[in-house]
């Protein structure tokens, strides 16, 4: 439900800081047809850009083909992030960068390239997750329930397809599943690093179960507000000005700093 989301509470806090003549608020369009008729509004100059969630990410891309489609939202195959100018669509993903932002700012001893990555799942999440580290330099593997999944997503981006055994090469697992993954933590090096997505709860099983190993981990809350900062530019031309916005983010869901 995107009534819950944080990225109002995040950018309306920037906006504010900034001075902008902006608003930035929840739309929950109820299918495909209402997100089209969403876009069309940005097409014709009632809106300056939106940030995509699920289901409506591929859609997203598809929409703007036609007109420009960043490499980055080519590669993991859907859009976070539309911007509109003169009647035209500009789409790009976030997700990937913001997931780097995450591991260099909770993780920042973590050095990936030309090393061993495993990435939980197969969908839109992991896609974007698999092309970014990839292109940070690492070797990464996709271990999914469904292999024939796992090898599309593989083939398409340059990784490869594992299975449980890789864990123990890792020196990060990255949960893009939609449900908790039910991993043996034994079977994880000592200096391996454990980022989830999701920042619902903040501490995930799989994180919790990680720290109780004492593991490294990365939640899904720093890359919420990483992949958040590029979508600001892109929407306003400028950085976002120096606001503690995870503070606030931690307040809203009942969490302390």
């Amino acid at each position: 439900p995107i009534g819950h989301s944080l990225s109002p509470l995040i950018h309306g806090a920037w906006i504010a800081a900034a001075g902008l003549d902006a608003d930035y608020r929840a739309f929950e369009p109820a299918d495909a047809a209402a997100f089209a008729a969403l876009v069309a509004q940005g097409r014709a100059g009632r809106l300056r850009g939106l940030n995509v969630t699920a289901p409506f990410k591929e859609q997203a891309l598809a929409l703007a083909l036609a007109d420009a489609v960043s490499e980055t939202a080519r590669a993991c195959g859907s859009a976070n992030l539309l911007i509109f100018e003169a009647g035209q669509v500009r789409a790009d993903s976030t997700d990937g960068p913001g997931l780097m932002a995450a591991l260099a700012e909770q993780a920042s001893q973590l050095a990936v390239r030309g090393r061993e990555v495993v990435v939980l799942g197969a969908g839109g999440a992991a896609r974007a997750a698999v092309a970014a580290l990839i292109a940070a330099g690492a070797r990464v593997g996709v271990l999914n329930r469904t292999r024939a999944r796992a090898g599309i997503l593989a083939e398409d981006l340059g990784a490869s397809v594992v299975e449980a055994d890789a864990l123990g090469a890792a020196v990060l697992v990255v949960n893009a599943l939609s449900v908790p993954p039910e991993i043996p933590m034994s079977r994880l090096r000592d200096d391996a690093v454990l980022m989830d997505m999701t920042y619902r709860p903040l501490e995930t099983a799989f994180l919790a179960e990680g720290r109780a190993r004492g593991l490294a981990t990365v939640d899904g809350l720093a890359m919420l507000i990483g992949q958040a900062r590029p979508s600001f530019h892109a929407l306003f031309g400028r950085d976002p000005p120096a606001v503690d916005v995870r503070a606030l983010a931690l307040a809203a869901l009942g969490e302390t700093p």
